[in-house]
Parts: C-alpha cells; sequence; structure tokens
C-alpha cells in the first residue's frame, strides 16, 4: 500500500465496499434465462446510482427514513465471464480475451465499464490463471504431440510403473493426473480433468499470460479476484505429499507440494508490478486460510487484499469472530489491509447458516454491522443484502458439475447461487425466460421491490449502514480496538482516526445484555448515536455499563 493509502483521500479498494455479482444469476435482459451483461447494466442504479459522497459525517443523500434508493457500493466483483465450454462455470476458460455469448459481447463489457465508472462503481473481474480449459486453443496444441512448442505450457509427466507421476488428488475427487493416450503422458489438473494446470516454470506462457492481463487493464478493468492464487507453482520434481488423518483421499494428504510453493510470490510481485503501472488498480486474493499473511508480500508488494475466509467458518458466536478478527490484526503485515467476507458463491449463504426462526433477520443485521464496520474492506455476495436464503436444489435438477465426483453425498454449490429476487412477479423479476436455475421458494417475500418501500427491511438497513460508512472516515480506514477481550454474548469495539471515534455494540443473542466496557479505554462517555437496530435516543451516555436490547446493533461517535 502506497504511503498516500493511509491519507485523507478515498481509495476505493479500501474504503470501499465491494460487490459479488454471479453474472448467470443477476439479471437476465434478453429472456433466455441466464444473466448477462446487460442485465447488469440495467441495475447499475440499484448498485450505485452516482450519488455524491458524503462529507464530513453529512448523510444528506438519505431520505427521511435514513435510507437512499442506491445500496451505495463501490465496486462489483463478477464471477467468470469468459468464453468457457462450463465444466465449472467460467472456471474452466476458453479464451481469457473474449466474453462468452451467453453474457454478451465485449461491446456489452465496455458499455458496462462505461456506465459503471460514470456511477463511481469499479469492475474486478475474475483472473483464473492456475488452469484453463482444456478445449483452450493452447492445449489443444499441448496435447497434440510431445514436440509441440506449447506442449510445456502445461505440466505433462510419464507415469510411474503404470500409475500416475505421484499421489496428488484433485480438489473435487479422484487422481489430479488424467491419462493421455495420444502422446502417452498424464498431464496435471488439481480441479476438474476439464481445467489442465498451466505451467508457471514457462517463461513463454507467463509473457502471453500477462498480455492477456494487459488487454483487460486497458480496458478499463479496475480489480482482479485471483483464483486459487496459492496454487500457481507445484513442486519441480513432483514429490508425493505426505499422508495424514483426514475425511476423503484429498484430506487424507498434506498438501506441501501442490500448493503454496515459494516460486509463486516471486510471480505475485511481477504481476504487481505490472499492475502499478495503472492507476489506482487492485488484487484481491483467494489463497488457503493457513498462509493467507504471507500473500501480502514484503512491505505489501504482492496482492492489495487477501480474503479473510476464517470469518465465514465460524458459527453464531462472538467469541469465534473476536478471535477471528484478533488473530488477524495481530498477524497483518505492517500496512496491509484486511478483507472481510460472510458469503461468496461457494459456500452456503450466511443468513442461512445463522438463520434463527423469528429472529433470522435481526441475526442477519448483526452479521452486516459487524461486516460493515469491522477493520478492512468488505465484500458482499449478491442478495445478501435482502436475505436470499440457501435454496434447496433437487438431485435431478443439480448444475454444478464438480458434485457428480461426490454422488450421492455431494449437494453442490447451486443453492447459493440462484437468480436475484427482484420483485415478487413470476421468475423474481429476473427475466422473461425460464431461469438457468430454479428461484428461491421464499421469493415473493424476499425481495427488492417489498424490502425496498419498508423502512424496517434488511435491505433498507444495508442501505443506511453503507451510507453511513461512507460518510464516516473512522469506518472506513480507522483503527480496531476491541473492548472486551473475552466476549460471551455480546461484541464492542472502536473504529478510530486522529479526528474521529466510533463506538459499535454488537448483541449475538436474543436476550437483553449489559455490557461492561473499561472506562479507561473509551475516549469519552458523551456519545452520538449514528445508527441503532431498535429505538434509541440520539444521544447517550455511555458508560461502564451499556445496554443492549435482544439482537441490537449501536453505532454512536463521541462528541
Amino acid at each position: 500500500m502506497s504511503a498516500s493509502a493511509h491519507g485523507n483521500d478515498f481509495l476505493w479498494w479500501r474504503d470501499g465496499v465491494i460487490y459479488q455479482i454471479y453474472p448467470r444469476s443477476f439479471a437476465d435482459a434478453n429472456g433466455d434465462g441466464i444473466g448477462d451483461l446487460q442485465g447488469i447494466i440495467a441495475h447499475l442504479d440499484y448498485l450505485n446510482d452516482g450519488s455524491p459522497r458524503p462529507v464530513d459525517g453529512s448523510t444528506n443523500v438519505l431520505d427521511a427514513d435514513g435510507c437512499s434508493s442506491s445500496l451505495g457500493v463501490d465496486a462489483i466483483w463478477l464471477s467468470p465471464i469468459y468464453p468457457s465450454p462450463m465444466y465449472d462455470f467460467g472456471y474452466d476458460v476458453s479464451n481469457y480475451h473474449d466474453i462468452h455469448p451467453d453474457f454478451g459481447t465485449l461491446e456489452d463489457f465496455d458499455h458496462l465499464v462505461e456506465e459503471a465508472h460514470k456511477r463511481g462503481i469499479r469492475i474486478v473481474m475474475d483472473w483464473v490463471m492456475n488452469h484453463s480449459s482444456h478445449e483452450h486453443q493452447w492445449f489443444v496444441e499441448s496435447r497434440s504431440s510431445r514436440d509441440n512448442d506449447k506442449r510445456d505450457w502445461y505440466i505433462w509427466a510419464d507415469g510411474r510403473k503404470g500409475r500416475p507421476p505421484n499421489n496428488w488428488q484433485s480438489v473435487f475427487g479422484g487422481r489430479a493426473w488424467t491419462w493421455d493416450e495420444k502422446t502417452r503422458q498424464y498431464y496435471l489438473h488439481l480441479f476438474l480433468p476439464q481445467q489442465p494446470d498451466l505451467n508457471w516454470r514457462n517463461p513463454e506462457m507467463k509473457s502471453v499470460m500477462f498480455d492477456e492481463l494487459r488487454f483487460w487493464l486497458d480496458r478499463g478493468v479496475d480489480g482482479f479476484r485471483l483464483d486459487v492464487a496459492d496454487a500457481y507453482y507445484k513442486d519441480a520434481a513432483l514429490r508425493d505429499n505426505p499422508y495424514r488423518l483426514g475425511l476423503r483421499p484429498y484430506d487424507w494428504l498434506n498438501h506441501v507440494h501442490d500448493w503454496n510453493q515459494p516460486e509463486t510470490h516471486g510471480l505475485l510481485k511481477e504481476f504487481r508490478r505490472l499492475l502499478d503501472q495503472y492507476p489506482e488498480r487492485m488484487t484481491v486474493a483467494e489463497v488457503t486460510e493457513t498462509h493467507a499473511m504471507e500473500y501480502y508480500g514484503e512491505g505489501n508488494d504482492e496482492c492489495h487484499l487477501v480474503f479473510n475466509f476464517d470469518l465465514l467458518r465460524r458459527s453464531w458466536d462472538p467469541r469465534a469472530f473476536h478471535a477471528v478478527v484478533q488473530s488477524w490484526e495481530d498477524a497483518l503485515p505492517r500496512d496491509a489491509w484486511p478483507c472481510q467476507v460472510l458469503s461468496n458463491h461457494d459456500v452456503t449463504r450466511h443468513y442461512t447458516r445463522y438463520a434463527a426462526g423469528r429472529w433470522s433477520d435481526a441475526r442477519a443485521k448483526v452479521a452486516a454491522a459487524m461486516l460493515l464496520t469491522l477493520r478492512g474492506t468488505p465484500f458482499l455476495y449478491y442478495g445478501e443484502e435482502i436475505g436470499m436464503r440457501q435454496a434447496r436444489i433437487p438431485r435431478a435438477e443439480i448444475k454444478d458439475p464438480p458434485g457428480r465426483r461426490y454422488w450421492p453425498f455431494y449437494k453442490g454449490r447451486d443453492g447459493c447461487r440462484t437468480p436475484m429476487q427482484w420483485s415478487a412477479e413470476p421468475n423474481a423479476g429476473f427475466g422473461a425466460g425460464k431461469p438457468w436455475l430454479r428461484i428461491g421458494p421464499d421469493h415473493r417475500q424476499v425481495n427488492v421491490a417489498s424490502e425496498s418501500s419498508d423502512p424496517n427491511s434488511l435491505l433498507s438497513f444495508y442501505r443506511r449502514l453503507i451510507w453511513l460508512r461512507k460518510a464516516t472516515p473512522a469506518l472506513q480506514r480507522g483503527s480496531y480496538r476491541s473492548l472486551v477481550r473475552k466476549p460471551v454474548g455480546q461484541m464492542a469495539y472502536l473504529r478510530e482516526t486522529p479526528d474521529q471515534a466510533i463506538l459499535v455494540c454488537l448483541n449475538f443473542f436474543s436476550r437483553p445484555a449489559i455490557l461492561a466496557l473499561d472506562p479507561a479505554a473509551m475516549p469519552t462517555q458523551r456519545w452520538k448515536l449514528l445508527l441503532s437496530s431498535v429505538s434509541r435516543e440520539t444521544d447517550a451516555q455511555i458508560g461502564p455499563r451499556v445496554r443492549l436490547a435482544p439482537y441490537e446493533v449501536c453505532v454512536l461517535q463521541a462528541i
């Protein structure tokens, strides 16, 4: 992070809110049942209509109920939209410099970038460079013969006494090696056989892939989410992984030779130097939690952000959330910036994970407040703001291809990828055609249209939170200090800049609570109420004990 990143200027990837869109499921403009780029363009004003950013604590963009018609996000991350045979729904790329016809054209993409930038929305693309599709022309040439110029662009090896080259396993089940009868060798794929791994030790392949990256940078793309960034390099000698205890064959191995190789960091430094040639570009890395801190680099010269997946793997327990946040705060390299996330396209939606009957919406508001007030860049997953539930997809309708390796136990990831629920109309307002995946059964109650008109809805709460964050420098870039060392049912923490102190109190349970705080740690006892999920006085005297209503969110500013 540059020195200016800690100044007063807004820096979108640090101070903003990033919203993940699964393009197949966001909005269908042409009626074919598949979401597309024109559908995203049509809903940009919902995400951010370009309203002026609040300054000096002003929230004059909000109406009398503290809401805005715009969610107010600062960037959108698009899951893969490149040409692909869709064995893994776009994470098997067959052409890195075009758009899949299901989603539109390059002209549609340029139009999206233009319209998004008009509204102050940055564009983050999913960048898949551990593997390509087996239908990519590079791999077609690579497997054509052993002496092809692109043979070494992928990882090929001879077997061992009629068996694969080593004991490596695919994440999706089965061996990580597939035999190619024509050339009499195995090729490596850490995921599906249709996703052969690229060989980053080949300088020609690396140079061409960097040119592909420049293609999108020159089109105005602002950032990249790096898919499985800790898998790019593999052990040069292809040594066996040592064994350990685990639930399935992949977990029986300690992945010391197929993941997290030291050469990866040199590649990411080169990647960062390329991005730094363009103003305000960023990367966010998907890596294994145990190695996450390493991917910020030395002096933050690798990835700008690294997802904190530890947070989304915790149950509804403030002690667990507190422990994760504090461990990251303690371990982060100097000048590195956290990145918080509770849901994405690979995991059960957190509304469902944290559901508690009639209290489910209240819990969702607590989760939203935690995500949007902790130190770090928050990533929201589409539909999270309206409380979309994890859908139950009948086995006969499962689309997620990797699931076939786990039949009959694997349920796929389709349940968190169902179409966005815009209204109570047929197909939930997603589009005119039959959606590619079934609509959630609760769409008549849980949708944007109905929640937009309800000041007490989850959507209205998200809007208030995001616009409050935009108006509050301490919530964007302030320091973090926990006020409860061993939380039992509540969390309380301070977000501070030299000019502002914000107190956040969260009650995680359905009973009233009295939260004991250390008076010596408080900058003042006089506070102005900025946001509460229940009715409160506008000013409050906060001393050693703070009373919280069931599942209350309370955000206050020192005065």
